[in-house]
């Protein structure tokens, strides 16, 4: 087996850069606490693993004999690069679906001022954010996903998709990506629309309070009244919620799959 990957350096470089792009884009991977020196053995590790399986003979005309590096073959590792980044950037898509819900609600909670920084997206997200971020991040690693996504989806996206099909298929992938930023606000205001109707059902009854008894200081208990509701929804709204988010992550990779179905039927390879 090492002889073969030494023979075939070239190949197993390229079979590298997809790994090493997807685990730098994915939300748990490519967060700081975790070292580059973990990410380059996980690379090497799943290269290893990938490289048996992997049909590169589209390849064979743009590698040079003498295993010498070259403007096409440059190109051609950008473009695995890219495959891997778009894989991991649909399955943050799905990540920033829930974060973004808890941003929803968070400014009719009163937590929209409370922004910390989330190690996850990497960003500044507010409280409810986060929580809904972690909490999609549990079920991923509970369902064993990241290791489907790394031993099925990626073994698959080698046999359906390459550097040249890329280039063939990219009005396609690009209709796939933005219909994900399309799924992203919808999934979104799915997962937050009862918490925000209830808040402002409250908001609308404490409004119409404060007029009819304006000596009632209604705004010292408005905030602490919002935000008790606010929890008690979400820990009767919590199972729904989670079986919602296993249903997102299950039709997130289906379409995933669906794309590079898609492809490899219209002869990319």
């Amino acid at each position: 087996m090492l002889d073969g990957i030494v023979s075939s350096a070239p190949v197993y470089l390229l079979v590298c850069v997809r790994c090493f792009a997807l685990i730098m884009s994915l939300p748990l991977f490519s967060i700081r606490s975790v070292s580059r020196i973990s990410k380059v053995a996980l690379t090497g590790y799943m290269a290893y693993l990938m490289f048996p399986s992997v049909d590169f003979s589209a390849y064979a005309p743009y590698l040079a004999d003498n295993g010498s590096f070259s403007a096409q073959y440059i190109l051609l590792v950008v473009g695995e690069g890219l495959i891997g980044l778009i894989m991991g950037f649909f399955v943050t898509l799905i990540f920033a679906a829930f974060s973004t819900a808890g941003q929803f609600f968070a400014f009719q909670m009163g937590f929209s001022a409370s922004e910390v920084y989330d190690s996850l997206s990497q960003v500044e997200n507010p409280l409810m954010g986060q929580f809904f971020n972690l909490v999609a991040m549990l079920i991923f690693l509970q369902n064993h996903w990241a290791v489907l996504l790394f031993s099925k989806a990626l073994g698959e996206s080698y046999n359906a998709i390459n550097a040249i099909s890329l280039v063939a298929s990219r009005e396609e992938l690009v209709t796939f990506l933005l219909s994900g930023l399309t799924l992203l606000f919808a999934h979104a205001f799915v997962i937050a629309l009862p918490i925000m109707g209830i808040l402002f059902l409250i908001s609308v009854t404490m409004g119409i309070l404060s007029k009819a008894a304006p000596q009632m200081n209604l705004m010292s208990e408005g905030f602490p009244i919002m935000l008790l509701t606010a929890f008690f929804i979400i820990f009767l709204l919590m199972e729904p919620v989670c079986d919602y988010f296993i249903n997102s992550f299950l039709a997130g990779f289906k379409r995933l799959e669906d794309i590079f179905v898609s492809i490899k039927a219209g002869g990319g390879i």
